[in-house]
């Protein structure tokens, strides 16, 4: 049997609702397919600390500029090195980790956050389809993007469909499939669990140490680590590989279009 304990679905709360414990997880780049579509940022609206907790459908951030959160706690800032970063004072705790310098960030009006230098996209967070009203960076320390109705569609605890090369899911973070049917989460017992529509199981690592975290390493290999031990692996050393969380439940391991290993959960 397979035990789901719970994570962090308050990410999706409204600005009111209670807060989201904090993390210090940083998450590495996601290869880009977006198209970057410049616009001219709108006039900032002012608010407790004369800057805007919020970025707008069509708003730039570009190097140096930011928007903070109104208890200025938190601020969200497009470092001159490239890389966009949530901080709470001088502590990092979420980085798109793009690192290509003179990088800018926009909310595009199809819903896409997106990394961008000139016309090229470094970096983006697959939710393009959605229908934006802004990015905002909240009291709770999360970093959320809500549709016009109000809805959470992403914060800084999800990554949507692929987890690329380099990049981790540590305590409380989740993989989601584009329809948000499936999620892979690492829970906080150290358990890398597949859950399908918020309750089932449908496969786990089996693993049990707590501060455990996933890796989609560059050699190819999906670990679940602890310190320096790996707990569990999924034996693929395929350079450049990608996990992805699949709308149809399978967790798949590509190396390019081929897959090397999966959950065999399809369907289910």
């Amino acid at each position: 049997m397979i035990s789901t304990t719970t994570v962090r679905t308050r990410a999706f709360a409204l600005v009111a609702a209670g807060a989201v414990a904090l993390g210090t997880a940083l998450l590495t780049p996601v290869t880009a397919t977006a198209t970057a579509s410049p616009a001219t940022a709108a006039a900032p609206m002012q608010v407790q600390s004369g800057v805007p907790f919020t970025l707008k459908p069509g708003e730039i951030l570009r190097p140096g500029q930011y928007r903070r959160s109104w208890n200025n706690k938190y601020t969200f800032i497009m470092q001159k090195d490239g890389n966009a970063v949530l901080y709470q004072g001088k502590t990092a705790l979420w980085s798109s980790a793009t690192n290509v310098k003179g990088s800018s960030i926009s909310l595009q009006r199809d819903g896409n956050l997106v990394v961008f230098l000139s016309t090229r996209a470094i970096w983006h967070s697959n939710t393009n389809g959605k229908k934006p009203s802004g990015l905002v960076v909240q009291d709770d320390g999360n970093l959320v993007m809500y549709d016009t109705a109000k809805h959470a569609y992403w914060s800084r605890w999800t990554v949507i469909e692929t987890l690329n090369p380099g990049r981790a899911l540590k305590t409380g973070q989740l993989l989601y499939s584009r329809n948000g049917m499936y999620r892979l989460q690492m829970q906080s017992d150290g358990n890398l669990v597949l859950v399908k529509a918020g309750k089932t199981p449908l496969w786990s690592s089996k693993t049990s140490k707590k501060g455990a975290f996933a890796i989609m390493q560059t050699d190819g290999n999906l670990v679940v680590y602890v310190g320096k031990t790996a707990l569990w692996s999924s034996r693929t050393n395929k350079k450049g590989s990608i996990l992805q969380m699949q709308g149809d439940g399978n967790l798949v391991i590509y190396s390019g279009r081929t897959p090397v290993w999966s959950t065999r959960t399809g369907g289910k």
